[in-house]
């Protein structure tokens, strides 16, 4: 099963980023806008997992969760990957340092032999639109680029299961552990 580990955001704050980015999306239409019910921030993302090891793998994300306090973030401002100048992804930013918790999803994977991506560069976000050729969403970016959303508390994580095909990726949320 394909699996990773998230941060669920409030109600309340995905209002507020859809608030900020809906009035844009007509003006974007090459921009594949994703569905706020899949909104998430991604900690970890661990891909194709074997059934047998998700039993030895949920306590060891509790043991993570439980040596990670919680932490006050915001979303804020808007960027794209790889590049503005040339985009597949918009996104908007989490104001808050999470690497250190990041990085306890993927020891606790790798523990257990998955093979999370533990090298790639972090970057805590939340994926709002993607492209299927590169874009040049610096007008856009440079728009939205001083978006800032209220603060919220990140209490817990999740062990995220996607299932792909269809129109759009469905999550359906696994199990949850209240950081400390």
């Amino acid at each position: 099963m394909r699996l990773f580990v998230a941060l669920i955001p409030p109600e309340t704050v995905l209002d507020e980023v859809e608030a900020a980015f809906r009035p844009h999306r007509a003006a974007h239409p090459d921009l594949r806008w994703t569905r706020r019910a899949s909104w998430h921030v991604t900690l970890a993302f661990y891909g194709e997992v074997d059934d047998r090891v998700v039993p030895r793998l949920l306590p060891r994300l509790e043991r993570a969760a439980g040596r990670h306090p919680h932490r006050t973030v915001m979303f804020a401002g808007a960027g794209a990957f790889p590049r503005p100048a040339s985009a597949r992804v918009l996104w908007t930013g989490l104001e808050s340092d999470l690497r250190r918790l990041a990085d306890s999803c993927v020891a606790a994977a790798r523990r257990e032999g998955v093979d999370a991506d533990e090298h790639k560069r972090f970057h805590p976000h939340l994926t709002l639109a993607r492209a299927r050729e590169p874009l040049d969403l610096r007008p856009l970016v440079a728009e939205v680029g001083a978006f800032e959303g209220s603060l919220w508390t990140a209490g817990e994580i999740h062990l995220v299961r996607s299932h792909l095909g269809g129109e759009a990726p469905r999550y359906e949320t696994l199990a949850a552990w209240p950081l400390a």
